[in-house]
């Protein structure tokens, strides 16, 4: 994925300052990495540093700045995934009276 970092441009080119980038970015990617879940694929996260050599390669103009890969496939046959359950309500939250 590779998404604009913090000053970008607006729609006429001029300098635009973009907040809470990397908080949104990584909002998407956990969405982007649940969906791929549910279709069967796996999936992890990998941030090499540095990423510079990421830009050059897909040729992406100065003021984009990647930030994260994701590797996809299906997973392998043997895979041992864990049996993940939601916790009940109680488990988790604490109920104070007033």
């Amino acid at each position: 994925m590779v998404f604009e970092e913090v000053w970008g441009q607006d729609g006429d080119g001029k300098r635009q300052k973009n907040y809470y980038v990397k908080e949104s970015v990584g909002i998407a990617c956990g969405f982007f990495i649940a969906a791929l879940h549910r279709m069967g694929l796996a999936t992890l996260t990998h941030t090499p540093n540095p990423m510079g050599f990421l830009s050059r390669i897909l040729q992406r103009p100065s003021n984009e700045r990647p930030y994260i890969l994701f590797p996809i496939g299906f997973p392998a046959e043997s895979c041992m995934v864990p049996d993940i359950r939601r916790k009940k309500l109680e488990e988790v939250a604490v109920f104070f009276e007033t």
